[in-house]
């Protein structure tokens, strides 16, 4: 899949039809894409290597954009295997290609592949520049966006960024879909509890004329820049990004349920702008996860379990508190037929999330809605939408 961005400058990394979890736990019904550029100029640059499975492919497509020339430079922005794995792979095609990383990702490629199997190196820091001719690179460190080795570099003539895995969204190259959902269930997924870092990375970029950014996945970004920055800065802040509700469930026999999506019913009817509900144990926890971070008001609904709570539930929370959930308000309803515990339960378990503010009301279902509970149900609708 080469595919020109510049005259000088193309993506001939991979689609990835294959896969059904990414990093083992994340739904890619759309595939993924493995992006990988090539800088033609005086010395040319290939950015980063792909997923195992897609190497001789990769390497086949490198082949077709540059013939029989040897690339000059081999540049590793990010270690996780899904960019790094061919490395050894490609310098055994291309012995004298120098490979350019940071200290930190040379230690890493030594732990993947061995010791002395990268041979010939250029070690960089942070604001280092790489001359390629018309091109220069300027590398720009990202730790922990989102692993320690991470850097970006900006070519300087022409204002790409090369993000590493900032930007970068789940889906193949061909999935279609917009931008914006996907982009921010893998921001939340994937580096979702590194928003400092990301903020810093946004201080630095902010310094740049940027006029493209090329991921690691999903596509290239040439338009409106500003919007993603935008995004991306909302997202990293752990600021809601647009008025709404959550309301996140798990049920056994449905009366949960039932208390559920009565509420579902009566913030809509109260005029709540957008309203989402989730059952937990069958969506995919990564959306729910990706809509708590999206709206200021998550509805947490879950019964009363072996003394705690449903195990979905259980799951649901940690996934947030992981990622560093706050900044939100937080409605509970919790069922138990004769020790209810579940509200104490998910307070505790939210204890350490900053800034989280609590409704007043909470609503106890005793196995069934009664007049009780549904007169709480009407009193934190009314709350919520107030």
């Amino acid at each position: 899949m080469i595919k020109e961005i510049t005259a000088e400058v193309k993506n001939i990394g991979v689609d990835d039809h294959i896969t059904d979890l990414f990093e083992g736990q994340y739904k890619v019904p759309r595939g993924m894409s493995y992006n990988s550029y090539l800088i033609v100029d005086e010395k040319t640059a290939v950015t980063d290597t792909v997923s195992e499975k897609f190497g001789d492919e990769w390497l086949e497509n490198l082949r077709e954009a540059i013939g029989d020339r040897s690339p000059d430079y081999l540049i590793i922005h990010h270690m996780e295997p899904d960019h790094s794995a061919n490395i050894i792979k490609f310098t055994e095609r291309y012995p004298e290609t120098t490979v350019v990383a940071n200290s930190k990702a040379f230690a890493m490629i030594d732990a993947f592949f061995g010791e002395g199997k990268c041979k010939n190196r250029m070690t960089v820091a942070n604001g280092d520049t790489l001359n390629l001719g018309r091109h220069s690179l300027k590398f720009i460190f990202a730790p922990m966006v989102h692993w320690p080795e991470v850097m970006l570099s900006f070519d300087t003539t022409d204002g790409i960024l090369f993000s590493a895995d900032a930007f970068g969204k789940f889906g193949a190259s061909d999935s279609g879909e917009e931008w914006l959902s996907e982009a921010r269930r893998y921001y939340f997924g994937i580096v979702g509890k590194y928003g400092a870092q990301v903020q810093n990375l946004l201080k630095a970029a902010r310094t740049l004329d940027i006029k493209t950014i090329c991921p690691l996945h999903g596509p290239v970004l040439c338009e409106n820049i500003g919007y993603y920055v935008e995004k991306y800065s909302t997202w990293s802040a752990y600021s809601a990004e647009t008025d709404g509700v959550l309301i996140a469930y798990t049920s056994v026999y449905g009366h949960t349920k039932a208390a559920a999506e009565l509420l579902f019913e009566k913030l809509k009817y109260a005029g709540c702008k957008e309203v989402v509900i989730r059952d937990l144990a069958r969506c995919d926890m990564s959306e729910a996860v990706s809509d708590a971070f999206r709206f200021p008001t998550t509805v947490l609904a879950t019964t009363t379990y072996n003394a705690g709570i449903f195990p979905p539930m259980h799951e649901f929370i940690n996934m947030l508190t992981e990622r560093n959930f706050r900044n939100r308000k937080i409605a509970l309803i919790e069922n138990g037929s004769w020790a209810p515990a579940a509200s104490k339960t998910m307070r505790s378990m939210l204890e350490g999330a900053k800034d989280l503010t609590f409704t007043d009301t909470t609503v106890t279902v005793r196995s069934a809605l009664n007049e009780k509970s549904l007169a709480e149900l009407d009193t934190l609708a009314a709350e919520i939408c107030s």
